[in-house]
């Protein structure tokens, strides 16, 4: 907010010396023109006319920006809600449901010889498979409100086994909720975790590719 209220206060000083410079030179080409006024209208109607083109011209492009930005955003709204929508289902699951749809995704995207905890004492290996490649898959669940983060503590949990417990080649955090805190982002980073965050299960749930998802390590962060 503090950075956008700079800009705009450059913007307006900006502005301000420029039509001052603007004034400035007006004035000296009155003066200039009252003694010359036969040689200098041809040069003033091509300035009038570069001016208004170039005014034109820099509306169109503004107007262009505006336009694009405005698709931008737009698109962006509907995919958070089409991916939203995606995730009405995953809310209504309980955890035990919710480790097993997570599977089933990873059946969907090629996964072989899945195998779903469903149980607790497992040590953070809710889903254990394997991927095409033959690299070994371990994934912990974590079904939470969406307005939750998860916390330090329990990334801190999941590093501590899925590597030295369970051999993890790839290991996913995947939960309901939109966010990591910096902590246990910063750790999932460190670490090398997948850490799949609301936004990112959605968009693996309308058909994303797990593999899409395996380069995104650490930096599930969620949506401003």
């Amino acid at each position: 907010m503090a950075a956008r209220r700079r800009r705009r206060r450059l913007r307006k000083r900006t502005r301000r010396q420029l039509q001052l410079w603007g004034m400035a030179a007006a004035a000296a080409v009155a003066v200039w023109m009252a003694g010359n006024w036969a040689s200098v209208w041809p040069v003033l109607l091509l300035g009038l006319a570069v001016a208004v083109v170039g005014g034109a011209g820099w509306g169109l492009w503004r107007a262009h920006r505006r336009a694009v930005g405005e698709d931008r955003q737009w698109r962006a709204q509907e995919e958070a809600k089409a991916r939203e929508s995606s995730m009405a289902e995953v809310d209504a699951l309980s955890w035990q449901a919710f480790e097993r749809y997570v599977a089933d995704l990873c059946r969907r995207d090629g996964c072989i010889r899945v195998v779903v905890s469903g149980k607790s004492g497992d040590l953070g290996a809710d889903v254990v498979g394997y991927l095409a490649d033959g690299r070994k898959l371990v994934i912990q669940c974590k079904k939470y409100a969406p307005q939750r983060s998860v916390s330090s503590h329990d990334m801190q949990k999941f590093v501590g086994t899925a590597r030295p417990e369970h051999g993890a080649d790839v290991a996913l955090f995947v939960t309901t909720c939109r966010a990591f805190t910096r902590d246990a982002q910063g750790l999932a980073l460190r670490q090398d975790i997948v850490a799949v965050h609301r936004d990112l299960l959605g968009a693996w749930v309308k058909g994303a590719h797990l593999e899409t998802l395996i380069p995104l390590n650490g930096r599930g962060s969620g949506t401003t």
